[in-house]
């Protein structure tokens, strides 16, 4: 239903648009962007040589390495250790008017001379709620009862979660603002489509490496099986 909704809407605003809204004939760009798709691969390549840019893509390809396990994983593991996962999506309703409120806070202090001065910040304190949200993984059997869990495990990780949030949203802010900073405006769109596609990017291989990393580094043991490791899909089977 949710999906249907938000699908018709889409349908509906974008014909709207297509319709009503008209280009403005007087302003001609002095120079037209690009030409066509080669035109468009061909600048993104000579923007992708420069050395500046060569360096920045290296950076923020591996910038997210130290905290794809936690943001990857955390949520996957609580539901192992038993936290319906009903609940874990009633906990991501908080944090909806945070990440609208977020940008709006953050753009303050990212919209200076050096943006990224607030992504050095966030950092080690995302690495820290790494570290925190081991924790919770943890902690969750050792407070688990008959009836479920008690309140103040989902208070503690509603908080973390929202600590998570903020240091996400000023990494991802600074990050943006950075962007729209060194791009060109003359080829702005192709510039900024590069490079947060370089973020994005630098955000989902960690993930996906760790989410495969998962199982080959899971220590597990058998119960009432001596010999037995249980370090393969087959043996824990059997």
């Amino acid at each position: 239903d949710f999906l249907f909704f938000w699908g018709a809407v889409f349908l509906v605003t974008t014909t709207l648009v297509a319709f009503l809204k008209k280009e403005n004939q007087e302003l001609i760009p002095a120079k037209e962007e690009t030409k066509g798709i080669t035109d468009t691969y061909r600048l993104l390549f000579s923007i992708i040589k420069m050395p500046a840019v060569l360096t920045f893509c290296l950076l923020i390809l591996t910038s997210k390495v130290g905290f794809s396990a936690a943001d990857a994983v955390t949520g996957l593991k609580l539901v192992e250790e038993g936290v319906p996962k009903e609940h874990l999506a009633l906990l991501a309703v908080p944090m909806v008017p945070l990440q609208i409120i977020l940008p709006l806070v953050i753009s303050k202090y990212t919209a200076g001379p050096q943006p990224l001065n607030t992504f050095y910040k966030a950092m080690p304190y995302r690495l820290l709620l790494g570290l925190e949200f081991a924790f919770l993984v943890w902690w969750a059997p050792k407070v688990k009862h008959e009836g479920g869990f008690p309140v103040y495990y989902y208070a503690v990780v509603v908080l973390s979660y929202a600590l998570h949030q903020i240091t996400l949203y000023s990494m991802y802010v600074a990050i943006m603002a950075f962007n729209a900073k060194v791009s060109d405006p003359l080829i702005g769109g192709t510039y900024m489509t590069l490079l947060n596609t370089v973020s994005n990017l630098g955000g989902n291989w960690p993930s996906t490496v760790a989410l495969w990393l998962v199982d080959p580094l899971t220590v597990k043991e058998c119960a009432g099986a001596q010999g037995h490791t249980c370090a393969t899909a087959e043996a824990t089977e059997v």
